[in-house]
């Protein structure tokens, strides 16, 4: 079975890896996108799925547009049998939908159609939701609309973070998918349309939604530090000799302590460090201020005694 991969972020590497190992597979080409300019130094740097790609000697392609006649053209040229999506970041266009025989099968960490979109694993762990999956599904012209070939469910911890969610989902999805795609590829695996009911969508996330309204509850709160550990992490401002700064909390957990303080306030207490909110308060554990690297609160506590008392905006 020949493949065309498309994949950008490192989440993508252990399905092509997988695909790459796995007998009855030809991986003979990988789509990615173009190489940009990241960091204070703006050097180009590519997708973790090009330098992959190109140390394993699989033929790279980065197209601008895949709407354009060079895309449609390269891409026919390869006479793959199915193009297979992890991550790859764009919209895949009709005209390239139509070129394998076999369709574009894509891997959706979601059980679809609950959380469509790019975001689906942030959301699961937001809303607090005791299960999330991985969905197999043909691509159509919608966000994740097509129709499903297999599911499996994975379990979400009361601790889950995205990134231990990650690590769920590359501990069961590279095999699910080898094993969906030659059960497809033998018949066996009809498609079936998603449900109508039940359907949600997710979209990308910005620096923007990291910043803590302290006037919501602990709990919510606490979702927000676990489902943002990749991006955008969860953040708030605080004035300390009238200068605004910014604190990344990377680690935390709700205690029933009712400080009697305005939401948001920074309290020491035993040797703790915690933000009132509401009748309860986050215990913090690993935080990290504005330029500086992660550190554990006794570390933040030893050189910033003049922030507690202190009110986070």
């Amino acid at each position: 079975m020949k493949i065309v991969f498309f994949g950008t972020p490192s989440f993508a590497i252990p399905f092509l890896k997988a695909l790459i190992s796995e007998n009855g597979f030809e991986v003979i080409g990988v789509v990615t996108q173009p190489d940009k300019p990241s960091g204070r130094g703006k050097k180009i740097l590519s997708s973790e799925v090009k330098q992959f790609a190109v140390q394993k000697g699989i033929a790279v392609f980065q197209f601008a547009s895949l709407k354009k006649p060079e895309a449609v053209e390269a891409l026919s040229s390869l006479c793959a049998d199915v193009f297979v999506v992890v991550a790859y970041g764009k919209i895949i266009p009709n005209q390239i939908l139509n070129i394998p025989p076999k369709g574009v099968v894509n891997v959706h960490p979601s059980m679809l159609p609950k959380y469509r979109g790019p975001s689906p694993m942030q959301w699961a762990i937001l809303n607090g939701d005791k299960k999330t999956g991985i969905s197999i599904m043909l691509l159509d012209e919608g966000m994740d609309t097509g129709p499903i070939l297999k599911q499996t469910s994975i379990d979400l911890s009361e601790n889950e973070t995205t990134k231990s969610l990650e690590t769920k989902i590359h501990s069961v999805g590279p095999k699910f998918l080898c094993e969906v795609l030659k059960s497809y590829e033998k018949g066996n695996c009809a498609p079936f349309k998603q449900k109508k009911d039940g359907a949600s969508g997710t979209r990308l996330l910005t620096k923007e939604d990291g910043q803590i309204n302290w006037d919501t509850d602990a709990k919510s709160i606490e979702r927000i530090i676990r489902a943002y550990t990749e991006w955008p992490t969860a953040w708030s401002k605080i004035k300390i000799n009238n200068k605004t700064t910014r604190l990344k909390i990377l680690q935390a957990k709700v205690v029933q302590k009712n400080f009697n303080k305005p939401n948001g306030t920074l309290i020491e207490d035993g040797g703790k460090l915690f933000i009132a909110v509401n009748s309860e308060a986050l215990e913090l554990m690993t935080l990290q201020p504005e330029g500086k690297s992660q550190m554990p609160v006794q570390a933040f506590l030893a050189g910033r005694k003049d922030w507690i008392g202190k009110i986070f905006e």
